[in-house]
């Protein structure tokens, strides 16, 4: 069985499929490059129409979507539904904005008329990992759709169930046969299907091994590619910052979906002068989360998604304390059944430590103390990654000032980091290149054609 659903609340398996043959799988594309010039070719408000369609039979199916991504993932039921909506808002955003974002833009030259035309590509191969599993493949189907592209998706195996959702959601809405559809492929069949001349271009969300592998593929049979890969966000915690918001917000960040988000703070970058403060507080909120099962609403600590992430994550972890760190809260997996992992901080983080330099993917919160501003920011920078970061002071020009120099395709101040339809996301560095959402998403797949009339 290469597509398992098991329940990380449980352990147990609760669904399966084998993946497809090379038939199943010709037959896919197949559909897809027949559905692809007339999806072009269908009225930009059509596309549009059938978005809004999207967003409300995700808003009428919204409990039945949310309980699929608690078990095949382990989601916080609530945090599951806040999912879907966000799903819904990114149709209804497209829906409402595609039609400016693709208008010719004029443009004076030597000729009686030029523009530019944004056109769309054709086919895009969606590679789509399991802590999102709606809306990391709405953000970007989303604004695909809406350009006039058809979208492919191979989804993570362990959220098998989400990916044929999601192709029931645009079936449902009224989408033509084949403009969306889900392949039931291995990440070994992946490479044909980048390859195969009915795909146009590739985006992928995962690993940077993952993300290197695509675009090495991509690359080489010259295909737009969009990577949005993993992160270790800074979270620079200055002398003047407001600890109650700061410390509520840092909760939040590091310990929704159990710490397993690209876009989570992962690095805690304090001064030397607030830093016992920030930790008494941080500490006392965090020992407060009740880990549990995940479709119970009094549940504040979800399982992590898999064992083999749970233990790499506790390697990590007890990695770093052999090097030095300080392991201030949890820090070890929690006993009986699920894969669960204590919320954890480690203080006194320093280079050389898996928690300075990689990326910890689950409830485990690294503290590294600084002696000032200057040292922060260059700690900050002195990352692979350059995904998002945060800043917290009360000064907003300061923070403002700083933001701009964190190396990072996002940056808040005093703020969670977040994706936001209306914002561009993405990073920089081992994080990955291109854009999602925004205007600046939406047009990394289509042609930006120059049309000169005399």
């Amino acid at each position: 069985m290469a597509f398992t659903s098991v329940n990380p609340a449980s352990a147990e398996q609760v669904w399966a499929c084998d993946a497809w043959d090379s038939a199943h799988i010709e037959r896919a594309l197949a559909e897809t490059a027949l559905a692809t010039p007339p999806w072009a070719a269908t009225p930009l408000a059509e596309r549009c129409h059938l978005l809004r369609r999207a967003a409300e039979v995700l808003r009428h199916n919204i409990e039945e979507l949310a309980g699929l991504i608690t078990v095949e993932m382990g989601k916080l039921r609530a945090e599951a539904r806040a999912e879907v909506d966000k799903c819904a808002l990114a149709c209804d955003y497209y829906a409402e904005h595609a039609p400016a974002f693709v208008a010719d833009e004029l443009i004076p030259s030597d000729a009686g008329k030029s523009l530019v035309a944004y056109q769309p590509l054709g086919a895009v191969l969606a590679i789509m990992p399991w802590n999102f599993p709606l809306w990391q493949v709405f953000r970007f189907a989303a604004p695909a759709l809406a350009a006039g592209n058809t979208a492919l998706l191979k989804h993570a195996s362990n959220v098998p169930q989400c990916a044929l959702a999601i192709e029931k959601v645009f079936g449902d809405a009224g989408f033509p046969r084949g403009v969306f559809h889900t392949l039931m492929i291995r990440a070994a069949q992946t490479e044909q299907v980048i390859a195969d001349a009915r795909v146009h271009a590739v985006t992928l969300t995962g690993s940077e091994s993952a993300g290197r592998q695509v675009a090495a593929t991509a690359g080489a049979h010259l295909k737009k590619s969009v990577l949005e890969l993993g992160g270790s966000d800074p979270f620079i915690i200055l002398g003047d910052a407001d600890l109650a918001l700061t410390v509520r917000t840092a909760l939040n960040s590091r310990f929704q979906n159990a710490g397993q988000s690209c876009i989570a703070a992962k690095r805690f970058i304090v001064v030397d002068d607030i830093a016992d403060s920030f930790l008494a507080q941080f500490k006392r909120e965090v020992e407060a989360l009740r880990p549990g099962d995940p479709s119970d609403e009094t549940t504040t600590l979800a399982p992590m998604a898999r064992g083999d992430l749970r233990d790499e994550l506790h390697r990590q972890v007890s990695d770093s304390i052999a090097r030095g760190a300080v392991a201030v809260s949890g820090c070890a997996p929690l006993p009986g059944p699920g894969y669960y992992y204590a919320a954890s901080i480690l203080d006194h983080v320093m280079p050389g430590m898996p928690a300075y330099e990689q990326e910890l993917f689950g409830p485990v919160a690294g503290v590294i103390r600084v002696r000032d501003e200057d040292e922060a920011l260059a700690v900050a920078n002195a990352s692979r990654f350059g995904l998002g970061g945060s800043v917290w002071t009360q000064d907003s020009a300061r923070g403002e000032r700083l933001a701009r120099q964190v190396q990072c395709g996002a940056c808040f101040v005093n703020g969670l980091v977040k994706s936001d339809p209306r914002l561009p996301f993405g990073g920089i560095k081992a994080s990955g290149y291109g854009r999602e959402l925004s205007h600046h998403g939406l047009r990394e797949f289509v042609n930006a054609k120059t049309v000169w009339i005399r």
